[in-house]
């Protein structure tokens, strides 16, 4: 008998920790998929910061480098330069790429570091209690945010893709969702289309995933899945940001000042 349906050779079989009807175990089978079929699992190394995310190394079965909150990206960056054979990822949460490691996700990007970036939007912080996150909406309600996010006092939710994207030079952004069957194939190629990149040493991929989150969301799966199309894609379009067409363009260009322009002294 022929099998259509199998786990993943680059997943453990384990049971997860994630709440019912959370996506995350979504986006790790197709990661894990995309390895698979590019057969790269003997050497990529994922990273893993601190959130919902931080035992994603008991999940992927793979080499996989625990960081600090936030730091993932320089993580990334060493393992990367010291041996650039290795394809290498980070398995990002909205609240630690977004937040503390603001900083390291932008100027990885604009270094243009050779790695994938996995984020993950659910619009709040998860592991640690349904607090509001950078990217939580208008109004929503959290644990931080009792009245819904005032946009007036914390400012308005941060777009990380069209952020990156106003960068010269990340190579390859887009953003997907995993709440519908016909959303999940398409983050699926692209995903595949981030890792094909980087085996190809062409330049740093970012996809950002839209998620939900049932439990601290305070609705049921189904509900969460209808909370996102509503009120977090109209926000956060779907979308590809910057596609990779020619490395030419990811190269900085120097003025020459005695061809005007500038002052040379």
């Amino acid at each position: 008998m022929k099998t259509l349906f199998k786990r993943p050779e680059s997943l453990t079989d384990v049971t997860t920790h994630y709440c019912p009807g959370c996506t995350h175990g979504v986006i790790h089978r197709l990661v894990a998929e995309v390895i698979d079929d590019l057969g790269l699992r003997e050497r990529t190394v994922g990273v893993a910061p601190v959130g919902c995310a931080v035992l994603a190394f008991n999940y992927f079965n793979m080499d996989f480098q625990q960081a600090a909150h936030g730091r993932a990206p320089a993580l990334a960056t060493g393992i990367k330069r010291a041996r650039p054979d290795l394809m290498v990822f980070t398995y990002q949460g909205d609240g630690d790429l977004a937040s503390i490691g603001m900083a390291e996700i932008v100027h990885a990007a604009n270094r243009g570091e050779k790695f994938t970036v996995v984020f993950v939007n659910n619009a709040i912080y998860g592991m640690t209690g349904g607090q509001m996150a950078p990217t939580t909406m208008p109004g929503q309600v959290t644990t931080t945010s009792p009245r819904g996010r005032d946009v007036t006092d914390v400012g308005y939710p941060v777009r990380m893709c069209e952020l990156l994207a106003s960068l010269r030079t990340p190579g390859f952004i887009e953003r997907v969702a995993v709440h519908t069957p016909q959303q999940v194939v398409r983050a699926r190629r692209v995903l595949k289309t981030a890792f094909e990149l980087q085996r190809d040493n062409k330049c740093f991929t970012f996809v950002e995933c839209l998620s939900t989150c049932p439990t601290n969301w305070g609705l049921t799966p189904f509900e969460a899945t209808k909370w996102l199309e509503e009120h977090m894609v109209p926000y956060y379009p779907i979308q590809n940001f910057k596609k990779y067409e020619d490395e030419e363009n990811l190269k900085p260009q120097t003025p020459n000042p005695k061809e005007g322009g500038g002052n040379a002294g």
